[in-house]
């Protein structure tokens, strides 16, 4: 039972596949048994943002493949292609299996800047390190229990950045709804 009182659905995640993207060993591997304590059947690893970016070419860029990645979790700075450029460049792929893969920035350097910049650049959650088992389950299943809808404007394309159902104040910008865009993520 989660603390407010409702009971956490249960999943098998042997099929599912998790990038872990980080320089520091220790770091990764930690990442990476939690992962396999929390179920996870599949787990890669890749020390700088450019080697990401080729195991994810490898895994998701054929749209039939039932191997695709489907979590990234990367670290924030990282020598050879850091977490931000990982990021934009997940998100601005052409290939639908890559720039729609949910993303968790894990980072040590956590300042607000940091948080507001993956953010932007389209990270689904920011977790800040130290971190736990738990804060890494409850990261996970938020990702997979809470998908949010994509937004595409002149200048982003990566999860709806809000997090509160709000009425909006002043002339409404959005082409389509958020809850039509919901609706169709989920036909998806």
């Amino acid at each position: 039972m989660s603390e407010s009182g409702n009971k956490r659905k249960s999943y098998s995640l042997a099929s599912f596949r998790i990038l872990v993207v980080e320089d520091y060993p220790f770091m990764a591997d930690l990442l990476s048994s939690m992962a396999r304590e929390f179920g996870v059947g599949h787990i890669l690893m890749a020390d700088s943002g450019n080697e990401a970016k080729e195991m994810i070419m490898m895994f998701n860029s054929d749209a039939r493949a039932g191997s695709h990645i489907d979590l990234v979790i990367t670290d924030w700075l990282m020598p050879d292609g850091d977490g931000k450029e990982l990021i934009q460049w997940i998100r601005n792929s052409k290939k639908d299996t890559i720039k729609f893969m949910p993303v968790i920035l894990c980072s040590a350097y956590t300042s607000e800047a940091v948080v507001i910049t993956g953010r932007d650049c389209g990270a689904n959650e920011v977790m800040v390190k130290p971190l736990s088992a738990k804060k890494l389950a409850d990261r996970i299943l938020h990702v997979i229990d809470n998908p949010r809808p994509f937004i595409k404007t002149e200048d982003f394309f990566g999860p709806d950045r809000r997090r509160k159902d709000e009425e909006t104040v002043g002339e409404e910008r959005r082409v389509t709804k958020s809850d039509e865009i919901k609706e169709y993520n989920e036909r998806l």
